[in-house]
């Protein structure tokens, strides 16, 4: 099945176009959140128990069949801006939970879209996402950005390097962060300790379907990934520059 989208406004995909990211604010209905706190604590699991291990300094939970995961993966407006980067079929290849721990969680700037190198200019192939559940910020290990870093010449700048024009975001639980998988990005430490719990979710496109296929257990996918959403030709949207 495939199912178009409609639900992203003429601002927000010009924005998402030119910075790579989107940081839509109370996206999450209020009543969904302590679900998805709850969620993600019943999912909790210790690094040693998920199929390939996970870093210690992050709590990490399995928490892809939970039916308000779900709901928040698939709404229209998430489904519209992934629709945006990806241009064409794509579908939902995972959602997890993670939490960096009081004194962990730095990442460095990098891109989860295989460009380490910065030198690649093909489109990018993945959308991540980041449906926060807790408040946050530069004190509890918020996400750092550098706009522009997804296409064009911002590939030629270098993943693992400090950016001029790189940003910590700040924000509230039910803020969502969508972002092209090329965009210089990453965690920050979580210097207070205090909670940063999210949902990591990650939408792919069609042609990627079989490689997602062969790793799916090594990634402790459950959930159904036959769905593919596209987006809808008769919606106007801004042309990239």
């Amino acid at each position: 099945m495939n199912r178009r989208q409609r639900g992203l406004g003429a601002e927000d995909a010009e924005r998402l176009d030119l910075d790579g990211y989107l940081l839509m604010r109370g996206a999450v209905p209020a009543g969904w959140i302590e679900p998805l706190r709850a969620a993600f604590e019943a999912g909790d699991l210790a690094s040693d128990k998920w199929p390939a291990p996970r870093g210690l300094d992050w709590r990490h939970a399995l928490l892809d069949l939970d039916p308000t995961v779900q709901r928040v993966c698939h709404l229209p407006r998430v489904l519209a801006a992934a629709a945006q980067v990806l241009q064409g079929p794509f579908f939902f290849a995972q959602v997890e939970g993670r939490e960096p721990r009081a004194g962990g969680g730095a990442q460095g700037l990098h891109r989860d879209g295989g460009h380490e190198d910065g030198a690649d200019t093909a489109p990018s192939q993945v959308v991540s996402m980041l449906v926060f559940l807790d408040p946050f910020g530069p004190a509890n290990g918020a996400t750092e950005v550098a706009p522009g870093t997804h296409r064009g010449e911002g590939l030629l700048a270098r993943a693992r390097q400090p950016h001029p024009q790189a940003r910590v975001l700040e924000g509230a639980a039910g803020d969502i962060l969508l972002f092209d998988a090329n965009l210089l990005h990453g965690a920050t430490d979580n210097v207070s300790g205090a909670p940063r719990r999210a949902l990591l979710a990650s939408y792919a496109a069609q042609a990627l379907r079989d490689d997602y296929e062969r790793t799916r257990a090594l990634r402790a996918v459950r959930m159904s990934t036959v769905e593919l959403f596209e987006a809808d030709s008769d919606d106007e949207q801004p042309v990239p520059a």
